[in-house]
């Protein structure tokens, strides 16, 4: 199991137990602990200089989080995303986020709607280049602005409790076959689109199509009356 660098907690009391969960979770997000790798209590509790009992209880965390997969008395490994999962938990995120959308969309501040506009962007480049890996990191990055923004303590407390785990779940080599790459486009494109017009119904109901939720617009027309994003076969 390689030994990353230990990051500087984001705040001077950050509980051992929570400093180690952040550590751990950084960890299998930037990559250097891989999907399928064992988690060994001992070589993490000397990395992080601690005993094995808040190790075990931030591995219960990240657990509950879906990073983390454990069979007591067997092992305790980094999650490994599954391709039957992938339609429900794009679906699970959609909700989360379609929320987000349209709570922030009318709050936004103009440097901070700039900021999305830019992260959408990306998103944009990377669905060019069909370059998934950095997609599903630019997209979370760019969902994660607007939880930020949203103004709601519990959606944004449930989004930070759930949604790397779940993002994590999409890091799939064949994401691009699964999902209609320019319906896929198109709902990006119509995000941004809404966002820059103040929009919040139609950002959201963007958010959604992305998202693969069935969106029905009952005395609203949106941005874009493009067909929801469908599922497809690998």
């Amino acid at each position: 199991m390689p030994v990353p660098i230990v990051s500087s907690p984001s705040s001077p009391r950050m509980l051992m137990r929570d400093k180690i969960r952040h550590e751990i979770r950084r960890a299998i997000l930037d990559g250097t602990f891989t999907p399928g790798e064992r988690l060994s209590d001992d070589e993490l509790a000397e990395w992080l200089g601690c005993s094995r009992t808040p190790i075990r209880e931030a591995l219960n965390d990240l657990e509950h989080a879906g990073l983390v997969e454990v069979m007591p008395n067997r092992y305790t490994r980094v999650a490994t995303p599954r391709a039957d999962e992938a339609f429900e938990v794009v679906q699970t995120l959609g909700v989360i986020f379609g929320g987000a959308v349209r709570l922030a969309t009318p709050l936004l501040a103009d440097d901070v709607r700039a900021r999305i506009l830019g992260s959408i962007d990306s998103c944009l480049v990377d669905l060019e280049r069909r370059d998934v890996p950095a997609l599903n990191v630019h997209a979370l990055a760019t969902f994660d602005l607007f939880v930020e923004q949203c103004g709601n303590s519990h959606l944004i407390k449930l989004s930070h409790d759930t949604s790397a785990g779940l993002a994590f779940k999409l890091r799939l080599p064949n994401l691009v076959r699964i999902f209609n790459w320019p319906d896929l486009t198109q709902s990006f494109r119509d995000l941004r689109s809404a966002v820059e017009a103040g929009d919040a119904i139609a950002a959201e109901l963007a958010a959604e199509r992305l998202h693969q939720l069935p969106v029905e617009t009952p005395g609203h027309e949106p941005v874009s009356s493009e067909r929801p994003l469908s599922r497809r076969s690998a």
